[in-house]
Order: structure tokens, then C-alpha cells, then sequence
């Protein structure tokens, strides 16, 4: 695809090292490397990994960045409403994670925290979307009562990782659930559960315990602030009632019409439907479509027709225009609307 061309088209496979051991089904989904050592796709991704200059980027099948692409032709991928609200941002990073082992307890900065300290223009708020879950298996999200920074920071430099999990309000989880993470709330994943995750465009993540996983969070499980300043990004309090409730969301793949799946508490950050292939139409924007069940044929208004099967991942531009999905199910994950 040339750089000045924007056209729907199937994202090759985006796998690479991370900490944490796990990504087995994402390769047999998405005919990737899959593992040992791999438990994240990074799904029509523009954003690098913290610290690097191109790990992380997405190719589109002829080895053009998805990134340049973009950046060549803003209006097309993006729309001029986007352009005009958002810049030539994309504005949402979508992932695959399969951990084979537990996610260390962690979390994320919010704007805020990320522009006066990092410089960077978006925090880490992210979702996920539980694809497949073991039984019994549990998310944490949150402390479980009040905490205070010096305690914290305490356990950390303890590397008291039970003490922390302990600290954590645990939920059990199954497919279809939906589960939505502000950022600084502190969070972990048990193994097992398979997730599509959307977020803002950063790889920001700070770390309250490392042992047992290949990284050194001493030197790197603060973003490189130190741990003094990086805990003030940390939410101390529990979530609420009322927050606990607007966290979670879910989608049916048994419905027969299209549907959100987080509640409206996400939507300033991203969007995620359910599209059951139907031959609804779904109106003209950029997003990613992850195929889950069937076979058959994306129809765009510009841009003519474009068959899927389970484990396509297809990146869409606002020129393509509305479009319609017959044959197959998957999620279209979306940036905010502008």
C-alpha cells in the first residue's frame, strides 16, 4: 500500500518479548510466534514501547508502518473531525494479552501525571475485554481500603508481593465480562484469562512488585522517575460503590444486533462493540475489527469488499466509510468520538 493510500487491510501478526511469560493462543489466533515469552499483541498499534523508538509499531502487509501511513494521509485514516479534536493521534492502543503467569500488581498515570512528569500527552486508562477465562479465575482492581504513600512504598521496597496482593479487591471473572481500569488504580491479572485490552497510546506502566518476572523494577518499574515520584500517581483509596458499578460491562455473543460494551465512563477514553455480523451498518470511522467467530465479508461504502476469518484483524480508515459485516463476529474497537 502506498503512503499517500488508505484502505481497509488485515494487520499482520505484532508479537514481541515482554516480562511476562505467556501468548500460546494469540499466536494460534492471529498465526503469530505465540510464546513462551510473548503474551502481547499489540493490535494496529502507532505507540512505541516505553523508552524505544520502534518496538511496538504495527506493519501494515507490505511492511509499511501503520504509523507513517497515517501520518501521510491524517485525513483519510482519521477524518477531519478527528484531525480537528485530537491531532493525528489515533488515540487508542489495542492489545492482546495471554499471561501464563499472574500480572504483577501495577498501574498506570492518569493525563495529568503524564504531562507535567513525563511529558507525553496521554495516560494509560485501558479495558479489557475477557475473551477466555479458567474457572474461578480473578482480576484485582483497586485497594481495599485506605492505603497510605509511605505503606506503599514500603511494600515495595519489601518486595512484599503478598502483602500487596492482599491490599487488592479480587473479582471473578468469565468470557464475556468487561472490565474498565482508571488510570492510577492499582490492578493485576491472574494466568489463565485471555484479553482484549484498549487504552490510550502510551506503554506507561508502574510497577509495585517485579520478583518472580524478567525485569528489574528496581531500575525499571518507574518510568525512570524514581519511586518517591511515581507513587504519587498511585490511587490511594478504594473505589466506591458507584464506581465499582461503572466499572464493569459485558457483551453477548448469542445477541443479534450490535452493541457497547464498556458503559459511558469509558467513552471519553475509547469505544468497544460487538458486532455480530448481521449486515447492520455501522457508521464511517477509524477502528480496529477483531474477527472471533465465523467466516465471511466486510462491505465498505468506499472501498469495495474484503473477506474475514477468525483471527483477522483489520485496521479501518474513516475514508472507507460506513460498513457492513456479514458472516462473521468479532469487536470494533474505536478511538473516542470527536
Amino acid at each position: 500500500m502506498a503512503l499517500n493510500e488508505a484502505a481497509p487491510a488485515k494487520l499482520p501478526s505484532n508479537q514481541f518479548d515482554h516480562f511476562y511469560r505467556g501468548g500460546y493462543r494469540i499466536g494460534k489466533l492471529r498465526n503469530g510466534p505465540g510464546g513462551p515469552m510473548r503474551p502481547e499483541e499489540w493490535i494496529g498499534s502507532t505507540t512505541t514501547r516505553f523508552g524505544e523508538n520502534a518496538t511496538g509499531l504495527s506493519k501494515l502487509a507490505d511492511g509499511t508502518l501503520l504509523k507513517d501511513a497515517i501520518d501521510a494521509n491524517p485525513v483519510s485514516w482519521l477524518g477531519q473531525k478527528h484531525l480537528d479534536t485530537f491531532g493525528a493521534s489515533t488515540e487508542i492502543l489495542v492489545k492482546l494479552l495471554d499471561p501464563d503467569q499472574r500480572l504483577p500488581v501495577h498501574y498506570h498515570p492518569d493525563q495529568k501525571f503524564a504531562a507535567e512528569k513525563l511529558h507525553i500527552n496521554h495516560g494509560k486508562t485501558e479495558a479489557w475485554i475477557i475473551l477466555e477465562a479458567p474457572p474461578q479465575a480473578r482480576v484485582g482492581l483497586g485497594f481495599n481500603r485506605q492505603m497510605e504513600k509511605s505503606e506503599v512504598a514500603a511494600l515495595v521496597a519489601a518486595h512484599d508481593s503478598e502483602a500487596l496482593l492482599e491490599s487488592l479487591v479480587f473479582t471473578e471473572v468469565t468470557a464475556g465480562d468487561a472490565v474498565f481500569v482508571p488510570a492510577g488504580v492499582p490492578h493485576a491479572i491472574e494466568s489463565g484469562i485471555f484479553v482484549l485490552e484498549l487504552q490510550e497510546p502510551t506503554d506507561l506502566s508502574i510497577l509495585l512488585e517485579w520478583d518472580g518476572f524478567a525485569v528489574d523494577g528496581d531500575k525499571d518499574g518507574h518510568l525512570n522517575l524514581g519511586f518517591d515520584s511515581a507513587l504519587d500517581a498511585l490511587r490511594l483509596s478504594p473505589l466506591d460503590e458507584n464506581e465499582s458499578a461503572q466499572v464493569v460491562g459485558k457483551f453477548d455473543t448469542e445477541a443479534d444486533s450490535p452493541h457497547s460494551i464498556f458503559q459511558s465512563v469509558a467513552d471519553p477514553f475509547f469505544r468497544a462493540d460487538y458486532l455480530p455480523g448481521n449486515g447492520e451498518k455501522t457508521e464511517a470511522g477509524f477502528g480496529i475489527f477483531l474477527c472471533l467467530s465465523g467466516a465471511g465479508e466486510l462491505h465498505f461504502e468506499n472501498s469495495g469488499q474484503l473477506s474475514v476469518s477468525i483471527g483477522d484483524a483489520i485496521v479501518i480508515p474513516h475514508c472507507a466509510g460506513s460498513f457492513q459485516i456479514n458472516g462473521c463476529a468479532g469487536i470494533l474497537c474505536r478511538p473516542p468520538e470527536a
